[in-house]
């Protein structure tokens, strides 16, 4: 049987939704480099289940994954393993940024933001925007100092890096290029982020 591939693009600073199949390969690529991709995930078959940064910290006993490693459900169950990474430096830490975050911290309104291009896709399925789950930040730099302090600043990524996931169970998806464009966190030039989703493992992974 022929391979399957999807291509899925991401607009700067807005987001789109698709599912994968459990046995399916998920690549997502910084295509300019230094943008952050807020990516939540939540099982087709029961939205009650979803991706959670929470559980995954918890049960890799680290603020970051790895390859190899798999990130886990709020069911205690893995969603996803991390079979390439060619930055390293992802978030799990940070919620998506919302409508207040423009208004109250920086005194814009309508600002886009992650939130809502998250939900935007995710309402087909009937998810409310209060239940959009936490997201995985990938390649958003977001350092812990030492002493304790979360910091955000411009990704380490450059045009073309990427990360690779197996997919374990089936899976509707939200990504968003993150519309950040007022203080550190996407070189401060919002880009797009690609998504490729293939039955067979990238040939570059």
């Amino acid at each position: 049987m022929p391979c399957n591939h999807q291509h899925v693009h991401v607009p700067a600073g807005h987001g789109r939704t698709f599912e994968v199949r459990a046995g399916q390969y998920l690549k997502v690529v910084d295509s300019n480099g230094q943008q952050a991709a807020d990516f939540v995930a939540m099982q087709v078959d029961d939205l009650q289940r979803y991706l959670s940064p929470a559980h995954t910290r918890r049960r890799l006993g680290s603020l970051f994954f790895q390859v190899g490693d798999c990130l886990y459900s709020n069911a205690d169950e893995p969603l996803l393993q991390v079979i390439a990474d060619t930055v390293g430096v992802h978030d799990a830490n940070v919620p998506a940024c919302d409508s207040s975050r423009f208004s109250v911290d920086f005194g814009v309104d309508g600002h886009r933001n992650c939130l809502d291009n998250m939900h935007e896709g995710l309402a087909a399925y009937g998810v409310l925007d209060i239940n959009v789950p936490e997201p995985f930040n990938l390649f958003q730099n977001g350092p812990v100092t030492a002493d304790g302090r979360m910091q955000v600043t411009d990704p380490t990524s450059q045009a073309g890096d990427h990360v690779v996931f197996k997919v374990l169970k089936d899976l509707v998806c939200a990504v968003s290029s993150c519309p950040q464009d007022i203080i550190p966190g996407n070189g401060l030039q919002v880009t797009p982020i690609d998504i490729l989703v293939s039955d067979e493992p990238p040939v570059a992974a």
